[in-house]
């Protein structure tokens, strides 16, 4: 089974393009919820919050909703990964997961983590402290880009997750392989000119074209039939862009409402 959503839901330049513009706050998830049937937590990479806050995200979805989640910033991008920090995350993301609406955590390296044998016993540090919980890891550095790679992560038992993002060299490129069972695709837009900061913009200031969506559909097509399920998530998230590609990719792959 194939679900798209997106990198976040709680934007106030969402209003108009997306929500309504009169809906309030509190309603976002339930009206993303109705439209969507799964989506990325984004907040937790600045800040764990408090287990009332899933608590309370568990509650307005239905049923059927699932979340992913992301680490935090101080594992992914600092390098620390201690049982303290774990344990204050694993207790935060726990309301999800005793609703059993928790499909994973994912973890988005930056740039400069390049693959060498110290980093890939990092991924072996994170997946323990994930205590058997679905761990998904996101490379932006090309360096990753072989076969090692992958197999290394299916013997950890760790997802891959593949990107999209502008094809400029040192990035990774886009590759399609489902390392735990489980297909995972972010879409991050192509904006080369913002991407490294050279420009004033929103690095995910971008409106995909179909036929740049369209570039997907084979790659997807290989994951959902390698896959117990595939997850899609847009993280071109200003002013609701997200929201409207993902809901164009649901078309083209004829996923209907």
């Amino acid at each position: 089974m194939i679900r798209i959503g997106t990198s976040g839901y709680s934007f106030d330049d969402w209003h108009g393009p997306f929500y309504p513009a009169d809906l309030s706050r509190g309603k976002r998830l339930e009206f993303y919820a109705a439209r969507f049937p799964v989506v990325e937590v984004n907040s937790t990479y600045y800040r764990i919050p408090h287990p009332a806050v899933f608590r309370r995200m568990e509650e307005k979805t239905p049923d059927r909703f699932r979340f992913f989640v992301k680490l935090n910033q101080a594992v992914t991008h600092k390098g620390r990964a201690d049982a303290d920090h774990f344990r204050e995350f694993l207790v935060a993301i726990s309301p999800l997961e005793e609703a059993g609406k928790l499909q994973g955590a994912l973890a988005q390296f930056p740039w400069s983590f390049r693959r060498s044998g110290r980093n890939v016993a990092y991924l072996e540090h994170l997946r323990n402290r994930m205590e058997g919980r679905p761990l998904f890891v996101e490379f932006r550095h090309d360096s990753w880009a072989r076969e090692e790679t992958f197999g290394e992560l299916e013997e950890l038992g760790i997802g891959f997750c593949s990107v999209d993002e502008p094809r400029l060299r040192g990035l990774f490129p886009p590759i399609a392989r489902a390392t735990n069972g489980i297909g995972y695709v972010r879409f991050h837009g192509r904006n080369e000119a913002n991407w490294w900061g050279r420009g004033a913009g929103d690095r995910y200031d971008y409106d995909y074209r179909d036929e740049e969506l369209a570039e997907w559909i084979g790659l997807i097509r290989e994951l959902e039939s390698a896959a117990a399920d595939t997850y899609i998530f847009f993280n071109n998230c200003h002013a609701g862009r997200a929201a409207g590609n993902a809901a164009r990719m649901g078309e083209l792959l004829g996923l209907g409402p």
